[in-house]
């Protein structure tokens, strides 16, 4: 299973970038979708979650209002609207889908997705 991540890239604080991940039609519809990020020396963080229908969403608490997630189901594609973003911001985003039955779950621990994208850098400067 494949998944291609894209739209990381330089910006300056305050600015925004959207991620987007994409995927087969047969693996994304079947899986709810997350993002996570990981900096130099850190743990990979879990950013936020979308369940398999797109109708429930959770984020860190620390990123609530500044980001969204979202997911197109005709494009087969999760985003990441990241918006005033902030130095602290900068990492390796990271897509993952969960293979689920259940259209409501969302997930925030990065054992529990069953794929992942390849990540793209984010970095933000000040």
């Amino acid at each position: 299973v494949q998944l291609q991540a894209s739209g990381g890239g330089l910006v300056q604080a305050g600015g925004s970038l959207r991620l987007s991940c994409a995927a087969s039609e047969r693996t994304f519809r079947r899986a709810a979708a997350g993002w996570f990020r990981q900096s130099p020396g850190k743990e990979r963080e879990f950013v936020a979650a979308i369940s398999k229908s797109g109708g429930n969403t959770v984020y860190a608490d620390s990123l609530k209002g500044r980001f969204i997630i979202s997911r197109d189901t005709a494009k087969n594609t999760v985003y990441l609207q990241m918006d005033s973003l902030k130095p602290e911001d900068t990492a390796v985003y990271y897509c993952g889908l969960k293979d689920v039955s259940n259209f409501v779950y969302v997930f925030k621990f990065f054992h529990q997705y069953d794929y992942w994208g390849q990540g793209t850098l984010v970095t933000v400067s000040s």
